[in-house]
């Protein structure tokens, strides 16, 4: 005995899966123009970060009173960047897809 094959239904599966495709590619896009700019807790270096990771611009801020000063800063401005570019991924991840249950 044959299952019968309800093309409502793949119709409608291929529209999500291409709803959801074109939804991915805008994300792709959009992680790459979201920007989040943060600093090291002494001021000293600044580091702007692309949502998609790309650090798009480091400065620094003031005078280190060393390179190790300088160094630990840059070190913290980094680190971040990081943590600030993974939070507005998820974020836009989570505007982007969040209305979509995952299959199971």
């Amino acid at each position: 005995m044959g299952r019968e094959i309800d093309e409502a239904w793949i119709d409608e599966a291929i529209e999500r899966y291409q709803r959801i495709e074109a939804r991915l590619a805008e994300f792709d896009r959009v992680v790459k123009d979201v920007t989040v700019t943060v600093s090291s807790s002494d001021g000293l270096v600044e580091v702007v970060v692309a949502a998609d990771g790309t650090v798009r611009d480091v400065r620094i801020r003031g005078q280190a009173r060393s390179n190790d000063e300088l160094s630990r800063a840059v070190r913290e401005a980094v680190t971040a960047a990081a943590d600030a570019a993974a939070w507005a991924r998820q974020k836009l991840h989570a505007e982007a897809f969040g209305a979509y249950q995952p299959l199971a």
